[in-house]
């Protein structure tokens, strides 16, 4: 039997903000990305828009303008490639990159399609870590009990979400650190 190679994770905290709720039809228009753990690395890029249809409501909770990105934003290959080599630079190569999201299979899903159609592979593989099922596992609450501003209230932190991917994806991170430290106490009590 052949034993599978064993890997250090190394999670990446990701946030996403788009045009729409599916990467068929709306555009990823920003990234935002950083390492969990001391010391704190941190990505963001804003991408030209890949497609033209929209929903006013998406640019509103974002405040990016796809007229702005189409002049302003980095060509999405290029956004691609600058986010894999970012990877590469932060993640020790005795681990792998482990991706971690607050609601994981939305930012997953723009993230994976993203990569394959502008580079061919996804650094992260297929299996994205959510924080929402991580906190729903670790305190035993119901789905309706995750949210963030009820996982913030659980840590004593008030948090809301900026909608500014690399602040969200800073503050994910920091409740995901919380949550390692209280399931590492679980695990020692």
């Amino acid at each position: 039997m052949v034993t599978p190679p064993q890997f250090n994770e190394a999670y990446i905290s990701i946030d996403v903000e788009t045009a729409g709720p599916i990467p068929s039809q709306y555009a990823m228009l920003s990234i935002g990305a950083c390492t969990v753990g001391k010391p704190r690395h941190k990505f963001y890029i804003e991408l030209k828009p890949d497609k033209e249809k929209f929903l006013s409501e998406a640019l509103a909770i974002s405040k990016l303008s796809m007229e702005r990105l189409a002049g302003d934003g980095a060509d999405p290959k290029i956004a691609m490639q600058s986010f894999a080599d970012w990877l590469k630079k932060v993640v020790p190569e005795d681990h792998r990159p482990l991706f971690v999201a607050f609601n994981a299979p939305f930012d997953w899903m723009f993230i994976n399609e993203y990569f394959f159609n502008y580079l061919g592979h996804n650094p992260f593989g297929h299996a994205p870590l959510d924080i929402k099922s991580y906190f729903m596992g670790l305190e035993g609450v119901a789905w309706s009990k995750t949210s963030m501003w009820n996982i913030g209230e659980y840590f004593r932190k008030k948090r809301r979400l900026s909608h500014h991917a690399l602040q969200d994806a800073i503050d994910q991170a920091e409740l995901f650190e919380e949550m390692l430290a209280k399931s590492a106490q679980n695990a020692s009590d």
